[in-house]
C-alpha cells in the first residue's frame, strides 16, 4: 500500500473534510492546531495555510510552517503535520517545531510513527538540526511516536494544569 506524506493542496478537499468530520464527532480537538479551519471554508483556510510557509506572508505572531497530511493511495487522509521553521517562546516551552495528530480510528496502527519519520527530512532541509516534539504527559501513544523517532526527553513543564514533555530529536 502505497503511503505519502503530501502538502495540503486544492484536491484535497473532500479527504480533508472526511478528516475534519471525523474529529469533529469523537469529540477531540484536532491536531496539529494548523489543521483547524477556525471558522474558515477550505479554499480560505488553503491560502492562509500556504501563506504560513513564507517568512513575508505568515503573520507576525506566528512562525512560518509548513502542513503536509499523511495520505493512503486511496487518498484517505490518516494524519496531519505541521513543521514550523522555528521557535518563539511559546513553541519552545510548549509546541515544539513539529506538531501531529492521527484521525481517531487510525490510532495505534504505527501511522504516527511513520508520518513523523516521513517529516524529519524536510525538517533538515529548513534547516532544523535539532527538533523539539512536545506531547502531553498523559499521552502515551505520542510519548512512544516521539521516542521510536530518536526523541529523548529533556523535561516537563506546566501550562494550564497541563504536563508536557519536551523531547528533542537528532535530524
Amino acid at each position: 500500500m502505497k503511503i505519502e506524506l503530501l502538502r495540503a493542496n486544492n484536491e484535497m478537499e473532500e479527504q480533508y473534510y472526511d478528516f475534519i468530520n471525523e474529529w469533529e464527532n469523537s469529540g477531540e480537538e484536532i491536531t496539529p492546531y494548523g489543521a483547524r479551519l477556525l471558522g474558515m471554508d477550505y479554499e480560505s483556510w488553503l491560502t492562509h495555510t500556504n501563506k504560513m510557509e513564507n517568512v513575508n506572508t505568515c503573520p507576525a505572531h506566528l512562525v512560518p510552517s509548513h502542513m503536509y497530511f499523511l495520505v493512503l493511495e486511496n487518498k484517505r487522509i490518516i494524519g496531519a503535520i505541521n513543521i514550523r521553521n522555528y521557535l518563539n517562546d511559546y513553541l519552545f516551552n510548549f509546541g515544539g517545531h513539529i506538531g501531529y495528530g492521527i484521525r481517531p480510528s487510525e490510532r495505534k496502527k504505527g501511522y504516527g510513527a511513520l508520518m513523523l519519520s516521513m517529516a524529519l527530512p524536510i525538517a533538515k532541509e529548513l534547516g532544523i538540526s535539532k527538533a523539539l516534539v512536545t506531547c502531553d504527559k498523559n499521552n502515551l501513544g505520542s510519548a512512544k511516536t516521539i521516542i521510536n523517532n530518536g526523541g529523548v526527553l529533556e523535561n516537563e513543564v506546566m501550562d494550564d494544569g497541563e504536563v508536557t514533555q519536551r523531547y528533542w530529536i537528532e535530524v
